[in-house]
């Protein structure tokens, strides 16, 4: 049982980590890659899906996105939708392809990024605690119905703590690398 809440805390323990990877990948750090627009929604007949569901987003160089719509009418919506989301992109149709460039990241921006990151790690610091408040909780549901012993339970809390140390360095670790690639130019 002890062997579960471990297994099972360090599992999602490791998909908040590979999350947070995730939100990372999606701040810029001023080249253009397609999944900058990963998390832009665009209302499709009703529908806010992702601009990947209903175009095609290429780099087309290394400070241009390129978002080829399937449908000629979405140009519109997906260039207001660019336009209106968080990353201060300003978008141009020309002909069916909407043409975001990507501008080159002033120190205010690079700032406020930082600042995005952190946030993202603090969100991923917090779920890894919660994670480990809930795991001990079940240990001490196991002690309270006397199915194991205080000194497993003692033993299975620091096991579960040093888990929890663990991942919240390695989140440090990934929020220095981020942040040391906004900051450089």
């Amino acid at each position: 049982m002890i062997n579960d809440i471990k297994r099972s805390a360090e599992e999602k323990m490791k998909k908040s980590i590979e999350a947070l990877k995730v939100e990372f990948s999606k701040v810029r750090t001023g080249r253009a890659h397609a999944g900058i627009l990963d998390h832009v929604k665009v209302d499709y007949y009703g529908s806010q899906v992702p601009v990947s569901q209903v175009a095609n987003v290429s780099v087309l160089d290394p400070h241009t996105l390129g978002v080829t719509p399937w449908e000629k009418k979405m140009a519109p919506v997906i260039e207001k939708a660019i336009r209106d989301s968080d990353l201060g992109l300003n978008p141009a149709t020309v002909g069916e392809l909407v043409r975001v460039p990507i501008p080159a990241m002033t120190e205010e921006r690079r700032r406020e990024l930082v600042k995005v990151v952190r946030g993202e790690a603090e969100g991923a610091k917090v779920a890894v605690r919660n994670i480990r408040r809930d795991a001990i909780a079940h240990l001490k549901e196991l002690l309270k119905n006397h199915e194991i012993g205080e000194d497993e339970e003692r033993r299975a809390q620091d096991e579960v703590q040093k888990m929890t140390d663990r991942h919240i360095a390695e989140i440090d670790k990934l929020l220095a690398e981020k942040e040391k690639d906004l900051m450089s130019v």
